[in-house]
């Protein structure tokens, strides 16, 4: 991926208080520096648009922090506005001394000049933080906007696969090329699914060992799979991976069934399990938007995501439960079970992953929804994995959520959002969200 460049913007005007906003400039340089040593930062204030046209003159922003240390005209901020169009931060600091003497920054004022001058320049979509470099709170918000925007520029360096046509009825996960690459940047590469069969049935035992003895070393049971399903389940992952491997692929969304039943006589789920544990986002039922999720999340938490749909719900313990028939990474699985294989729960045939998921104090339930208009929104909730064994054949993972449960699934329901959604460990929801403005998204949060 490509060096990640964000800019520090830190403007004022010489007639306020420069004691003060030299304090805060060295303070603010200081701490971006520390959440990341390529932050440009000024050799001092920019307190004319003349020292901003020169500084910004030579960069090629990903993320500008654009900051009042003292009050500013609109002038500023367009300046900045009619030469760049990446993810920006508009950052101002509260009033140092309030003692009924002379007023030392006049920041805020500045926030409502530089946020006109957004809206005046078609509604630039922004994140908004307020307070001292030293505030808990503002560190967090920078910290999730510097993820959120290092997802935004990496996710245009994404190829995503499309293995297999959407089931019929399953068409909520299926995209168009030029609709992902106009507003993701990500491109979409398409195979057939019988393309990829045709590639494993070529495979032979002998290249097809290392697959093998992989698959064997990171779960628990696979040994008593029939020896032909093995067999088949390493060729067929060893075809992913170099398929995955010549077209650069970052995520991908696998047709499943029937085909890999009626046609292969071996299910893809456990392919897609140790995809997901080599760092490929692999969704199954061909979700591409899905897949999307899933990355997105793992770039977030820098561990697979689980992908499921959610099929019960417990209102006295306050948990939501997601599940899948058996594609979920093995290092998700319990410790007490590791990552069992059992076999397909309709299909009868395996391998395919059969675990519950290790508990996490920590979660995030997400999924990139796409409107019938063409417009997109996020589904974000947070809350907890909770230690639970697994609820029904197959891979499950039980959330205990922030919102009351029973109002989450029925206004989620209600909203109409796609039935698959991306279970990631940790709290992502503020970088998520920052994601979500940088695109110009509706956020649906349920909290």
């Amino acid at each position: 991926m490509k060096a990640f460049t964000p800019v520090y913007v830190p403007v004022g005007v010489g007639t306020f208080h420069m004691p003060s906003a030299d304090e805060a400039f060295a303070r603010s340089c200081e701490l971006l520096k520390g959440f990341d040593p390529n932050f440009v930062c000024p050799e001092d204030k920019l307190l004319s648009v003349d020292a901003l046209r020169a500084y910004l003159e030579p960069l090629k922003p990903d993320l500008i922090v654009f900051q009042n240390l003292t009050f500013a005209n609109a002038a500023y901020m367009s300046e900045v506005l009619r030469r760049f169009d990446c993810p920006l931060v508009l950052w101002t600091l509260r009033e140092p001394v309030i003692d009924g003497g002379r007023l030392r920054l006049n920041s805020l004022t500045g926030a409502y000049s530089a946020a006109n001058a957004l809206r005046a320049f078609g509604n630039r979509p922004f994140v908004y933080v307020y307070g001292a470099p030293d505030n808990p709170l503002v560190m967090h918000r920078l910290l999730c906007a510097l993820a959120a925007a290092r997802v935004k520029k990496d996710l245009r360096t994404l190829k995503l696969a499309a293995v297999g046509h959407t089931p019929q009825g399953f068409g909520f996960g299926r995209a168009l090329d030029a609709e992902l690459l106009s507003v993701f940047g990500v491109e979409l590469e398409t195979v057939e699914a019988r393309e990829l069969i045709r590639r494993a049935k070529a495979v032979s035992e002998a290249d097809c060992t290392a697959c093998l003895e992989k698959t064997a070393a990171c779960t628990c049971g696979f040994e008593n799979t029939p020896e032909q399903n093995r067999v088949d389940h390493a060729k067929l992952l060893r075809a992913y991976l170099d398929y995955v491997n010549e077209k650069h692929i970052g995520a991908l969304a696998s047709r499943c069934w029937p085909d890999f039943f009626t046609d292969y006589g071996t299910p893809v789920c456990t392919v897609l399990s140790m995809l997901n544990d080599a760092g490929v986002a692999a969704a199954c039922e061909a979700d591409v938007y899905g897949a999307l999720s899933m990355w997105i999340g793992m770039q977030l938490s820098g561990q697979p995501a689980f992908f499921g749909d959610p099929v019960s719900l417990d209102e006295a313990e306050n948990s939501l439960t997601f599940w899948h028939c058996g594609a979920a990474a093995c290092s998700l699985a319990r410790r007490d079970t590791g990552a069992a294989v059992g076999v397909h729960p309709n299909r009868r045939i395996g391998p395919a992953m059969d675990f519950g998921c290790e508990a996490f104090p920590t979660a995030t339930v997400f999924r990139v929804g796409r409107e019938p208009d063409g417009s997109f929104r996020f589904f974000l909730a947070e809350g907890e994995i909770l230690d639970k064994p697994k609820q029904f054949t197959g891979t499950s993972v039980v959330v205990r959520t922030d919102a009351p449960v029973r109002e989450l699934v029925e206004n989620s329901v209600k909203a109409g959002f796609e039935p698959h959604l991306a279970v990631l460990r940790g709290r992502h929801g503020k970088a998520l969200e920052y994601l979500a403005q940088f695109f110009g998204f509706e956020v649906v949060k349920y909290e």
